[in-house]
């Protein structure tokens, strides 16, 4: 890798004495390469900003209006003065350190009744920093043993894999099918992982439009999940942010609004309902806690001390912003976002055909290469007649114009190698037809090099 995408700094001759801390020393999750992949993929438009980039899911960033952030605070403003909050404990919520799982909460509340049908109380929220903070949080209370196992979709988003390392967390994969994960390959996990004298304690996913690999799990095996997870004393960890553009008719309940035993924690994020800039996410824990006595709490409740060591709270000025937001759209951001959907199911259709046109299945078929092809959301995945990593996406974004994420990243134990993700979200579809033919370009150049050019 070059240094444009390297985090490796060299030290100026000017402090020739400074003291070397010693690689070994670092905790072992910051020496795994995989762990810099999220970094490499988000820094690549920078190192490389000819280059037309399939390697984030960004969202599409055309609706921005600068006017909306002023707007929407003043909104919270407004409903705040009319439902009777004195001026000056608004101003204290502004400029202080505020409650730790955040002010906003019966607005989330209502966000998730109107929007998603999900009844949960205002005291199992809690407001934070993005879906990350959520996701570490939730892990850091649920998993208090070497022996408890984190249960993962595979592939999977990079974030989850990455939390667990960093907290020492122990995971396997569960390998998913053309509709996602299979609830019989999760009970199979379960008794292997309980085999070695482990403790299986949560499941991770994203049930919609999956984060890489586009697929959607059925509404009959959402519920046999549910019903899985409570025979085995199992958690289901849900993140969600792709179901809200899911096209007319094909919405399907959130395992969150299935939940009627308490099984799922929602970790949730305004990212792509919102935009990414407000650094808000939330997540619901309404598992009731009973300890030694005390009264019962939410299990959001007690989460609220490890927020507490993280991050201390929420940016006031975030959640105020979140709040006239979703005031100003109804509680409903799945209607509000119809014309991103829109945006994005055209950037999709665009995709599939511009793969079609440049691998005809005639030419490629015969050799591995093909692709899904998702109903929704941001991501598709591409299979070819090589194996693909992170220094292949470089060289192909300098040399050809075009990034994409490798696959094997997303792979907790391995897999992926010979696969590549392209994320559609945030380019338009003229820049996804060139943006394709530089990749079927490089795909034939390397194909033709490595012996794997398909044959007409």
């Amino acid at each position: 890798m070059t240094d444009q995408l390297t985090a490796e700094a060299i030290l100026p001759q000017e402090f020739p004495n400074l003291g070397p801390v010693a690689l070994e020393g670092l905790h072992p999750a910051l020496l795994d390469a995989k762990m810099d992949s999220m970094r490499v993929l988000s820094e690549t438009a920078m190192a490389f900003p000819d280059a037309l980039s399939f390697s984030s899911g960004a969202p599409y960033d055309g609706d921005y209006d600068l006017n909306q952030i002023s707007r929407q605070i003043e909104q919270y403003f407004a409903c705040s003065r009319e439902a009777g909050v004195p001026e000056a404990l608004l101003a204290r919520r502004m400029f202080h350190y505020g409650p730790v799982n955040g002010f906003i909460l019966a607005e989330i509340a209502q966000m998730l009744r109107v929007q998603e049908g999900i009844e949960v109380p205002e005291a199992s929220i809690m407001v934070t920093n993005g879906f990350q903070e959520a996701l570490l949080i939730a892990l850091r209370g649920l998993f208090s043993s070497p022996d408890d196992v984190l249960l993962t979709v595979a592939p999977a988003y990079v974030g989850i894999l990455g939390a667990a390392r960093m907290l020492d967390i122990p995971y396997r994969g569960v390998l998913e099918g053309p509709e996602g994960i299979c609830a019989e390959n999760v009970l199979e996990v379960i008794r292997a992982t309980r085999a070695e004298g482990k403790r299986p304690r949560a499941l991770y996913l994203i049930p919609d439009f999956s984060n890489p690999s586009g697929t959607v799990i059925p509404l009959a095996t959402r519920r046999r999940l549910l019903e899985i997870a409570e025979a085995e004393d199992l958690l289901i960890l849900e993140d969600n942010p792709y179901g809200i553009f899911a096209p007319d008719g094909e919405q399907l309940p959130t395992f969150k609004a299935l939940d009627t035993r308490q099984r799922v924690v929602f970790l949730g994020s305004f990212a792509k309902s919102a935009f990414p800039g407000a650094r808000m996410g939330y997540l619901i824990a309404d598992q009731i806690l009973e300890y030694r006595g005390q009264s019962p709490r939410y299990l959001a409740q007690r989460l609220s001390l490890a927020k507490s060591m993280f991050s201390v709270g929420t940016s006031s000025l975030s959640q105020a912003l979140i709040a006239g937001l979703l005031h100003e759209r109804g509680y409903d951001l799945r209607k509000a976002s119809e014309p991103s959907r829109d945006v994005y199911l055209e950037r999709l259709k665009a995709a599939l055909e511009n793969l079609a046109l440049h691998f005809p299945p005639s030419k490629w078929d015969q050799h591995g290469v093909g692709w899904n092809e998702p109903r929704g959301g941001f991501f598709i995945v591409l299979n070819l007649p090589f194996a693909v990593d992170l220094a292949l996406m470089e060289h192909s974004a300098r040399e050809y114009g075009v990034s994409w994420a490798p696959m094997n990243m997303f792979y907790p134990e391995g897999g992926g190698e010979r696969q590549l993700r392209l994320g559609v979200s945030n380019l338009e579809p003229a820049k996804i037809a060139e943006g394709i033919a530089r990749l079927a370009r490089f795909i034939t150049d390397h194909a033709a090099r490595t012996g794997q050019e398909g044959k007409s």
